[in-house]
């Protein structure tokens, strides 16, 4: 399930939650279908009564997990302060100076990034692999979304950075359109390599977790478990410096190089 970013000015009150129902329609529109089919079995008076039963039950877990989604998204992406980004500043331990906001091919927080830090250095790096992230809502919002940024096409494994380039490295819900554990690995490996003594990853994620089943249903295993971030952080040679929850379905990292204070 693809998040849904972008400014919160000058737009619908519900654009976040429309724009998780364009990117995942496909998803909606299975989840409606089985829910009409479930409603339809279960009053039929030629299947056992315990059958009926578990369809009913079936198609209202399907019409809940749809309404609770999109209820889910509004909250986060409408109502939340989440997509003004000003509270980004408050993440980072000092100013960057250079910085990249790494994405996977969706791009509306690179302008928010470069008005939040003036003067500073930035660019957008664009690792969106048709082959690895096979996920058709990341392509549909390829397709739909609005201009963005001017970004560099880069393989994840293979940054366009050099060594200790950057103060600061953002992620924000991308890193787990790698759906590989190796790949996400050697990315993180590549992040490190490009952050300079004292330089942060902030990452933004979505967690696989109690709160996003309850919200997503099935879609929450797009979406990974905590300790696989404190894996990739731990085994790329991070620390986690400071971790907090923004919402119950949002969680936000803030990640050093270890070997550095």
């Amino acid at each position: 399930m693809t998040a849904a970013l972008g400014p919160a000015r000058a737009r619908p009150r519900f654009h976040g939650a429309l724009q998780i129902l364009r990117y995942n329609w496909p998803l909606y529109a299975l989840g409606a279908l089985a829910c009409a089919a479930g409603l339809a079995l279960a009053l039929s008076a030629s299947l056992p009564a315990t059958v009926r039963a578990l369809l009913a039950l079936a198609a209202a877990c399907a019409a809940g997990w749809a309404i609770a989604s999109l209820a889910a998204a509004h909250h986060v992406y409408d109502r939340s302060g989440l997509r003004q980004w000003d509270w980004l500043r408050a993440k980072l331990s000092r100013s960057p100076r250079s910085w990249a906001n790494l994405h996977a091919g969706l791009d509306e927080t690179t302008g928010h990034l470069e008005r939040l830090f003036p003067g500073s250095h930035g660019k957008a790096i664009d690792f969106y692999d048709p082959v690895e992230m096979r996920s058709g809502s990341i392509a549909r919002a390829r397709r739909s979304a609005g201009p963005a940024a001017p970004a560099e096409r880069a393989s994840a494994g293979s940054l366009p950075l050099r060594d200790a380039e950057l103060d600061a490295a953002f992620l924000i819900f991308a890193a787990h359109e790698l759906r590989s554990p190796e790949a996400r690995l050697r990315f993180f490996r590549e992040v490190h390599r490009t952050l300079a003594p004292g330089g942060e990853l902030v990452l933004v994620e979505h967690l696989r977790d109690a709160a996003s089943f309850a919200a997503f249903g099935p879609g929450f295993l797009h979406f990974l478990p905590r300790r696989e971030w404190v894996r990739l952080a731990r085994e790329a040679g991070f620390r986690i410096r400071q971790e907090s929850a923004f919402t119950a379905f949002v969680r936000v990292f803030v990640l050093s190089p270890s070997s550095w204070p």
